[in-house]
């Protein structure tokens, strides 16, 4: 039987060309650890969702590196984000309100929303220049 966890560091040009690129690591490692279907998918709309806030925003018109920590358990998935781009917290954004339509409802903010229901715990923090954002998922 192999490893109990796996656990990875990627460093990918953060450039929407490359997503592919991470969830095809991620799915290869999440289904040698066993996590059920459902929950993979889970975790890949949501690491897409952060990758390309990573490489739409973190760098300007400047493209940088985006660091992926993961560790994956037979219980849980915990997937790290780090980009060295400009300091911001996007749990910090005001949820939207979904009770409006998608005209009536500000610009921003779903996706950080969506990431935030879907898995069972987000957090962020700033240190060593680096936005770390940080999902978890367990099974």
């Amino acid at each position: 039987m192999g490893e109990s966890v796996i656990r990875r560091e990627i460093q990918i040009e953060a450039r929407t060309e490359k997503l592919d690129e991470l969830l095809d690591i991620l799915r290869a490692d999440m289904e040698e650890m066993g996590c059920p279907m459902d929950k993979q998918t889970t975790v890949e709309i949501c690491a897409e969702e952060i990758f390309v806030n990573i490489a739409s925003y973190a760098y300007g018109e400047s493209v940088g590196d985006a660091y992926i920590e993961e560790e994956i358990g037979k219980n849980s998935v915990t997937v790290c984000f780090r980009d060295k781009g400009m300091p911001y917290n996007p749990l910090e954004k005001e949820d939207p309100d979904t009770s409006l339509s998608a005209d009536e409802r500000q610009i921003g903010g779903l996706g950080i929303f969506m990431v935030k229901s879907m898995m069972d715990s987000v957090s962020y923090e700033y240190k060593e220049g680096a936005n770390c954002l940080t999902m978890m998922m367990a099974w």
